[in-house]
């Protein structure tokens, strides 16, 4: 009997209108999803998220506030402390740097980003950031780069997650050491620059993603996404690696692995 591939969604939210854990759990996980990731965007969602990771096997969580929410950052991240000394914490983040809808200025955006990437090495805990420009605008990439490029020197380990840039800037961040997470987009018949991009990143710096609810992949647009259907994305991830999906999954859920620092990779 063959043996069923084990995926690692290494980023989806949760929310309290998800219902409990178990439940959410039960209902969408599919045979080949074991092992996910709960990623908080803001102080509140943070402790969502290390609830679900408390109530599931083989789930983590991550602490951070999503660069749409920096200007509500009033009185530092002193709060985020609360997680510093949970087991099942493998991550700072989602931070970083949103220029596409600029729901926070700019400065405030890095100010906090920078905050959370003290702490991630404070701590020892790789970072997840979050960059996204407007078409054809290259300002969030580069003000990120600068901030990562003196992350890295100082020993910080880092993922651009559902990376949604070009290969240009997709091997500059590698250059740096990071990890790049490639989510449902692409599935999507327009997203030749994520395609493209995949196939510049080295299969060892390779992770997927559902970024659930959000970004459903092809073939369940319109659906609200959940970390089980990130088995399309490892799908089209193999197809453009010209890998199948089993090594795909084999690859990226021991990236995850090693990139979160988690003990006791399975044979997989």
């Amino acid at each position: 009997m063959k043996e069923i591939m084990k995926l690692f969604d290494t980023h989806f939210h949760f929310y309290d209108k998800n219902g409990e854990p178990e439940e959410y759990w039960n209902e969408i996980k599919i045979p080949e999803l074991e092992y996910v990731l709960a990623v908080g965007a803001d102080f509140e969602e943070s402790k969502v998220a290390r609830d679900f990771a408390s109530k599931i096997d083989n789930s983590w969580f991550a602490a951070g506030v999503h660069p749409h929410g920096a200007d509500e950052i009033k009185d530092g991240i002193a709060c985020f402390d609360e997680f510093k000394n949970d087991d099942k914490l493998v991550a700072i983040g989602e931070i970083g740097l949103d220029y596409f809808y600029e729901n926070s200025e700019r400065e405030t955006q890095k100010k906090i980003m920078e905050l959370f990437l003290e702490q991630a090495l404070k701590l020892n805990l790789p970072a997840i950031v979050h960059c996204r420009d407007q078409n054809d605008k290259d300002q969030a990439y580069l003000d990120a780069f600068e901030m990562l490029k003196d992350f890295s020197k100082d020993g910080g380990q880092f993922e651009l997650h559902c990376f949604a840039g070009t290969p240009f800037w997709a091997e500059n961040f590698l250059d740096l050491g990071a990890y790049l997470g490639v989510t449902g987009i692409v599935t999507f018949p327009a997203a030749k620059n994520i395609r493209d991009s995949v196939k510049v990143i080295p299969l060892d710096r390779l992770l997927v993603e559902t970024d659930s609810p959000y970004l459903a992949p092809v073939p369940h647009r319109g659906k609200p996404n959940n970390p089980g259907y990130v088995i399309e994305v490892a799908k089209k991830v193999a197809e453009v690696k010209g890998i199948t999906a089993d090594e795909c999954a084999k690859i990226t859920t021991k990236n995850a692995f090693e990139f979160f620092r988690i003990e006791g990779l399975p044979e997989c």
